[in-house]
């Protein structure tokens, strides 16, 4: 038998780990047999921010870049070089700061690191769909709408289902027979 972690909690007085609960469920006679991570996206968008583009210049080094500074709702902007043809000032954006763990539709995953490209530091990634496995779409950058709030995290944006899978084991002894 499986049963939802998430919906397991509704019943619980208090919030238990998944692993504590686990644990406790086989100390009661319900053996749990796996306990499985289960994410609607691949990395739950773990790491992944909204970002306001403040300022778009081109790459003093590169025709196909431009290097911008993007407010993620911290103290300072970021400065991120990025390769969208459509990258602009006031664009409300997807943005994976360094080391959070991207998932792209195609491909292996990534985990962001402070770059120099082309000889300018870049702190983070500026994302389109694909890279961050929403879609296949990578016509550019993903540009959500302008009142989007600055500073709020992808997976609460978006509303990302995440959750644990406890399997069960059902043991029958012979005086339940």
């Amino acid at each position: 038998m499986t049963i939802s972690y998430n919906w397991l909690s509704e019943y619980l007085p208090e919030t238990i780990e998944p692993e504590k609960l686990s644990k406790i469920l086989t100390s009661i006679g319900l053996e749990v047999e796996s306990l499985e991570k289960y994410e609607e996206l691949k990395g739950g968008l773990q790491g992944l921010v909204i970002g306001e583009v403040l300022e778009c210049a081109k790459h003093p080094d590169a025709d196909k870049l431009s290097l911008t500074k993007v407010n993620i709702g911290v103290n300072e902007p970021l400065q991120i070089v990025c390769g969208a043809l459509n990258v602009a000032a006031g664009q409300k954006v997807i943005v994976a700061t360094v080391g959070a763990t991207i998932y792209p539709t195609n491909g292996e995953s990534m985990t962001m690191k402070k770059a120099k490209i082309r000889g300018i530091e870049s702190f983070g990634m500026i994302c389109a769909e694909d890279e961050i496995g929403m879609s296949d779409n990578h016509a550019g950058i993903m540009i959500l709408p302008t009142d989007t709030r600055v500073g709020i995290k992808a997976a609460e944006y978006f509303g990302t289902y995440n959750d644990y899978i406890l399997k069960l084991v059902l043991l029958l002894t012979a005086w339940m027979l």
